[in-house]
């Protein structure tokens, strides 16, 4: 009996840009800062709904999924405030998505397209958010590249008419990503949760609201915070883990009591995230190293995610490739033309970077279930990772959006 056919991915879930996702978020609060929005805004969340509050803050959690957070926190503080489910980018993961909260633009625009990514102008696989090839060695910067240059994106905050903060962990809020994507914002540096909101409730209260006060003195701000750890835990005990919930708990806490220490400043906090994630097995492992003949068709090292890994064919080899994918991997990924994405609009839509056909090489490796897809250069050791993300299931794509008042 002939097995059936796997049913393809791209019918399932896709990221939405048309005014549920991330991109819209950020098209709302660049319109509610006096900027000029170049996508549709969120319908959940109308820029005349935040524009009249003195501050507005955009904290993103790295890794928190919403389906995982109703089932984890469902009486939460973030539960409770919760006003939509919006979709993230695709691929959904922290290169990509972040660059998103920080430009305002999809992928397609931006051109960010996975934790590794083929810069053919430095002629190599970078891991772009550490500014570094892949195989190591100096940032952009220490080699003498302007990353401002490099990524030619415009910040969220040189495009808003209100004074910004970008607030994020000491160990990379100087790093040449930052600094390219920070603009005119200043930047401020944290050493844990408690500090991250001690910093953010500093800048608050620098000059305290009371109505009838001068203009000048009430100025609107815009504040960015950006908490990792959620998604560090997840990578390195799993997601399900009880360690991942408890630290939810814990930001929650802190949350509540960044609240009470902004309570009569005029501000709304908005809570999001860049993507969720998925538990893998080694069961579900596609290892390089286990497929010699299909990695003899590559002529390069996979780029994008593991979820979603980004194939450079070697001249002549398309067919060699196609076939092996067919009979050894067609239960365990999906193999897509990677000019097919673009022409779905997985990427988004509008105005391309013209490095986007170059960055996500010839076909798509998409992750079934909870499968991934890795290479190892000779540099590098084995590295188990239990959460993984950047594929197109509801748990990845989908991301929670809360909004509190402290007043």
């Amino acid at each position: 009996m002939t097995r059936p056919e796997p049913r393809s991915l791209l019918e399932h879930h896709r990221p939405d840009y048309a005014g549920g996702g991330i991109v819209n978020l950020m098209s709302t609060l660049i319109a509610a800062r006096g900027g000029q929005p170049e996508t549709p805004t969120l319908t959940a969340l109308p820029p005349a709904r935040l524009a009249d509050t003195r501050n507005l803050v955009l904290l993103v959690i790295d890794g928190l999924g919403a389906d995982w957070l109703r089932r984890h926190a469902p009486e939460g503080l973030l539960a409770r405030h919760h006003i939509a489910t919006l979709s993230t980018v695709f691929p959904a993961t922290t290169a990509a998505a972040i660059t998103t909260y920080l430009t305002g633009d999809a992928p397609l625009r931006h051109g960010l397209t996975g934790w590794h990514t083929y810069l053919r102008e430095l002629g190599c696989v970078m891991a772009v958010l550490p500014g570094t090839p892949r195989y190591g060695g100096v940032s952009y910067a220490r080699a003498g590249i302007d990353p401002a240059r490099l990524f030619g994106t415009r910040p969220v905050f040189d495009r808003i008419a209100t004074r910004s903060s970008v607030i994020a962990p000491q160990f990379i809020i100087d790093s040449d990503f930052n600094r390219a994507h920070s603009g005119q914002a200043e930047r401020l540096g944290f050493q844990g949760l408690d500090d991250m909101f001690g910093q953010a409730a500093r800048v608050i209260r620098a000059a305290p609201w009371r109505p009838g006060r001068r203009r000048h003195d009430t100025a609107p701000r815009y504040l960015y915070l950006y908490w990792p750890r959620l998604d560090t835990i997840g990578h390195q005990q799993g997601i399900e883990s009880a360690a991942a919930v408890g630290h939810l708990a814990q930001i929650e806490a802190a949350l509540a009591r960044f609240l009470e220490q902004i309570t009569g400043t005029d501000t709304q906090v908005l809570v999001c995230a860049d993507h969720g994630q998925v538990d893998s097995t080694p069961e579900t492992r596609v290892d390089l190293d286990d497929h010699p003949e299909l990695a003899e068709c590559l002529a390069l090292p996979l780029c994008g995610e593991p979820r979603a890994a980004f194939c450079y064919l070697r001249p002549g080899r398309e067919r060699q490739f196609l076939d092996y994918c067919e009979a050894h991997l067609a239960e365990r990924v999906e193999v897509v033309p990677s000019n097919r994405l673009i022409e779905l609009g997985m990427f988004g839509s509008g105005e391309r970077n013209p490095r986007l056909a170059e960055r996500i090489g010839d076909y798509c490796l998409l992750a079934r279930d909870n499968a991934i897809v890795v290479d190892r250069l000779p540099n590098e050791r084995p590295h188990p990772v239990v959460g993984v993300h950047g594929g197109l299931s509801r748990a990845e794509l989908e991301v929670p959006l809360a909004l509190l008042r402290p007043d």
